[in-house]
């Protein structure tokens, strides 16, 4: 009997050194553990702000730092047609997503108002560093991945063209229906003079030829639902060459 609970004793007191033991070898790897987590925490590096701007008389996009302001890659681009041209402005990133066919193997869309308008790839390789598309911008397939695989949505993308953005294609003569940076300008001036109530959409309808038939009266001009020349001097914007 007394055999036995000497037994029972020492069994206990084996029992309690193996878990005062493991305690602190769990304790002491945990604590080293959170240390290590600690480390990785601070050396983590800072995610990229990262932008693009593209060039669409000089068929470049431009990858850029905007921390250390540099440019990160230089890629060649095919922009839109003539009769299809390519959006300019600021825009976001909204879409991402892997589509074959002819917008080759990557799609980055953008928040155009006025239409439907993004970065991808291309089955016509051919077509990069000219005006061939429908007002994309198209990009090699190996260029687009790559592109793709370093900026995130709600990344900001800046299309120019030439030095007189949004008229980056000259003073054209608008017309109800017509789309474009340039619209959009035109609804910003009859907006701030307070013609115009609707939204900054780019797109030329009925309320904005109502606009500025109300602005022509008000200024003893002529009325038109074009707006050329004398209607753009009138609200404020002359190219100087």
């Amino acid at each position: 009997m007394f055999r036995r609970i000497k037994l029972v004793v020492l069994n206990f007191i084996l029992m309690t050194i193996v878990i005062i033991v493991g305690n602190k070898i769990h304790l002491f790897l945990f604590e080293k553990n959170i240390d290590n987590n600690s480390s990785d925490v601070y050396l983590t590096e800072k995610e990229p702000n990262l932008s693009i701007l593209i060039e669409v008389d000089r068929k470049a996009l431009y990858l850029i730092d905007m921390d250390e302001n540099k440019v990160i890659k230089k890629y060649p681009v095919a922009t839109g047609k003539p009769d299809s041209p390519t959006p300019l402005g600021t825009f976001k990133i909204v879409e991402k997503a892997a589509w074959g066919g002819g917008f080759g193997s990557r799609w980055m869309g953008l928040n155009v108002p006025w239409g439907k308008y993004g970065i991808h790839g291309t089955n016509k390789p051919g077509s990069i560093g000219y005006n061939a598309s429908q007002g994309c911008i198209r990009m090699r397939n190996e260029d687009v991945k790559e592109l793709y695989s370093m900026v995130k949505h709600e990344t900001l993308v800046t299309l120019t063209s030439g030095e007189y953005d949004p008229f980056g294609y000259g003073l054209r003569t608008l017309r109800p229906g017509d789309r474009g940076a340039d619209v959009a300008e035109v609804q910003k001036r009859l907006k701030s003079k307070g013609y115009y109530e609707g939204s900054i959409d780019g797109v030329y309808g009925d309320g904005m030829k109502v606009a500025l038939i109300n602005f022509l009266k008000d200024n003893n001009m002529s009325i038109t639902d074009n707006i050329g020349y004398n209607v753009y001097e009138k609200l404020g914007i002359i190219i100087m060459d």
